[in-house]
């Protein structure tokens, strides 16, 4: 049975046997093998599955929870960034990307983003944006749960099987918007996923 560890792109911590390719980080979210909280501070992380020989220690009490991800974009869509650490290239082309420096700004710019409402009852973020000013890569919200944005298409996404078949993304409108606001400028401003 898998763990409770795979994030969607919603942000939310979910069991899935989806295979992922990359890892993340919101502090210690964890008692033995259960998640109890949904963060612990404002860094959210996405790193690579093993980074010189080290690979992350998984459910060692007082220690990071091990969160991982299907592809970049969901990372990004879930509100995380690349890590300065083993992701250093990453990091400097969104930081680039963003035109700042410094991660605790740019933590502290994604966590407004990405979370709604009061700290007790703190959800998801959405916003909207034009259709046709959405950039690769952003998440949205569909009829038939989030989509990837790819070109001319849409690509639906679940936590058991990854991405599904495409569908056509819509030319004129609004999108309700899943990715936050300072991932989609990243976006928009040529960041490319990985």
């Amino acid at each position: 049975m898998p763990h409770r560890n795979r994030v969607t792109p919603y942000g939310d911590i979910v069991a899935s046997p989806l295979r992922c390719d990359w890892m993340g980080n919101r502090g210690c979210l964890h008692r033995d093998e259960d998640i109890v909280r949904p963060w612990n501070g404002n860094r959210w992380i996405t790193c690579v599955l093993e980074f010189r020989g080290w690979v992350a220690p998984k459910w060692e009490p007082g220690r990071w929870t091990a969160l991982f991800f299907h592809d970049e974009a969901v990372a990004f869509a879930a509100g995380h960034r690349p890590c300065a650490l083993c992701r250093r290239a990453d990091y400097l082309r969104y930081c680039e990307a963003l035109g700042t420096k410094g991660a605790d700004d740019i933590d502290a710019r994604l966590h407004r983003d990405r979370l709604d409402g009061s700290s007790a009852r703190r959800q998801k973020r959405l916003h909207t944006m034009s259709w046709r000013e959405l950039p690769d890569g952003v998440f949205v919200v569909t009829d038939d749960g989030p989509a990837r944005v790819t070109g001319d298409t849409l690509h639906p996404w679940s936590a058991d099987v990854g991405y599904l078949s495409t569908t056509e993304r819509p030319g004129r409108g609004d999108a309700t918007v899943i990715t936050p606001a300072t991932n989609v400028a990243v976006l928009c401003a040529g960041y490319a996923l990985s």
